[in-house]
């Protein structure tokens, strides 16, 4: 490496100039270390058994890379983290470790290792959503007969219960989960092997190299392997829909714990500087926040990407640090999260005083009435009237006399009036697929238990599959000890 800071890419011609920290990526690259090197060892070991070098040479890099390895990223220097790498390499081989580089380009080993550590991302937001999941459907069916209010435009509508609340989130959640598989499953395929982008003329295996990185297959043109970030914006965008979905959960919890609903435990709570009786839900308010950021990184990749003539382009440098910020505000907010419902507690004596506020139970009157053959406009609008009379079985029998010129009694029953009047049963009543009834609650509850096993699961086989590609490539590496 010259005086000046070049490497075996660029050499003195171009390595120095008040450009060269400009067109640096070093300082974002330590992510990449652990992915290059693995990357690095997949082609070199794929170069010999195909006879493009030999295997004394192989040897030769190979253990280089070992020892780049032990000596770590910070003993390295260079415009990123694949030059600083080579040069490493070649520091410790001479001319030798030149051959590693033979057939492929830093456009193919750049897109392969970013693939390479991003998916080891994605299945850790796979994982934090299942956690999440869990802890909202163990909350839910603890609380499956809890009423509470429940809102439109944060106005007392109807009234629900906690386990209704908390299901919701946790059926959204896994939405997020699937499409968090599916953007796993479109990262991982192998890049490598495209060189610059017009493929190479030596006899390589690509498909050798994708199964000893743990690829499922490869990406077959060669241009499109190396300048599509599609995946980017896609794991990006899912991260940002997890956000949202984070973000709500925050907000209702943030609003009901100021209504004295819950309480956030103070492991995931914090006080004031100033005001000492203050109990803040600081953590939520950022899980809340972090869809800022994500949605920030999909705008800022969108952006970077957007008119870039195909092949590669410098400004891609540019576009790979979005999807880190992403996942680095999106995962800890989601285990957060977690943490947090699992450990609320709910004021249940409060939560039912409030479930029949603003007169909540008015839709479940207005139904009973269109049961036994009151048109439902009707009802509708002698229970709006009765909102404004009183808002109790007085109002809702001088309504009724008022707008259909007969008696309450020619309907229904005073009895099934008070029912529908009072909010557990008018909870109750609502036992429609998906509905607010604590059995229909539990027949949901049954459904997300078994999709968040079958998704456990399929997480497990991701795992899987990468650990036995890992030691896969390990094997192959010690045969050239």
């Amino acid at each position: 490496m010259s005086e000046e800071g070049g490497d075996v890419v660029r050499r003195e011609r171009f390595s120095g100039g008040p450009a060269r920290g400009f067109l640096s990526s070093m300082d974002a690259d330590e992510r990449l270390f652990a992915a290059d090197l693995a990357v690095d060892r997949a082609h070199v070991v794929m170069l010999a058994e195909q006879d493009i070098i030999d295997d004394e040479s192989a040897s030769t890099i190979l253990d280089a890379l070992a020892d780049v390895e032990t000596t770590g990223y910070d003993a390295l220097d260079g415009e990123d983290i694949h030059a600083a790498i080579e040069t490493a390499v070649i520091e410790r081989t001479g001319k030798e470790g030149g051959r590693m580089h033979t057939a492929r380009s830093r456009n193919d080993e750049v897109a392969t290792c970013i693939r390479y550590r991003l998916r080891e991302e994605l299945l850790d937001a796979i994982e934090a959503t299942l956690v999440l999941r869990e802890a909202l459907v163990e909350e839910a069916g603890a609380h499956s007969e809890t009423t509470m209010p429940g809102y439109t435009h944060r106005q007392p509508a109807q009234p629900i219960t906690v386990g209704h609340f908390l299901s919701s989130y946790a059926q959204t959640l896994g939405r997020d989960t699937g499409r968090l598989l599916e953007t796993y499953d479109r990262t991982n395929r192998s890049p490598l092997g495209a060189a610059a982008f017009a493929g190479t003329p030596f006899d390589i295996d690509r498909e050798r190299t994708a199964d000893l990185l743990g690829f499922d297959s490869v990406l077959e043109n060669s241009m499109d392997a190396v300048s599509t970030r599609d995946f980017l914006v896609e794991a990006a965008g899912v991260l940002a829909a997890l956000s949202v979905t984070l973000s709500g959960l925050a907000t209702d919890l943030v609003e009901f714990a100021a209504d004295g609903y819950v309480e956030i435990d103070d492991d995931y709570a914090s006080t004031s500087s100033i005001m000492p009786q203050k109990k803040n839900p600081d953590t939520l308010e950022l899980v809340r926040a972090s869809a800022g950021t994500a949605s920030a990184g999909l705008n800022g990749l969108l952006t970077t990407l957007k008119g870039l003539p195909r092949a590669y382009n410098r400004d891609l440098q540019e576009a790979t640090p979005h999807i880190w910020s992403a996942v680095d505000a999106v995962v800890p907010a989601t285990e957060v999260a977690a943490g947090a419902v699992a450990t609320a507690s709910w004021n249940e004596s409060e939560l039912a005083a409030a479930a029949g506020d603003g007169f909540s139970t008015a839709t479940g009157v207005a139904d009973l009435l269109a049961m036994h053959g009151v048109p439902f406009r009707s009802a509708h609008e002698i229970l709006a009237q009765a909102a404004e009379e009183g808002a109790d079985y007085a109002a809702v029998r001088a309504a009724t006399e008022d707008v259909l010129d007969d008696a309450l009694s020619t309907y229904v029953e005073r009895e099934a009036v008070e029912a529908a009047l009072d909010p557990a049963a008018s909870v109750a009543s609502r036992d429609s697929v998906g509905g607010p009834a604590p059995g229909a609650v539990a027949a949901v509850l049954d459904g997300m238990e078994d999709g968040i096993e079958d998704d456990q699961e399929l997480l497990a086989e991701r795992r899987e599959g990468l650990a036995a590609a890992e030691r896969a490539l390990e094997a192959e590496v010690g045969e050239f000890a």
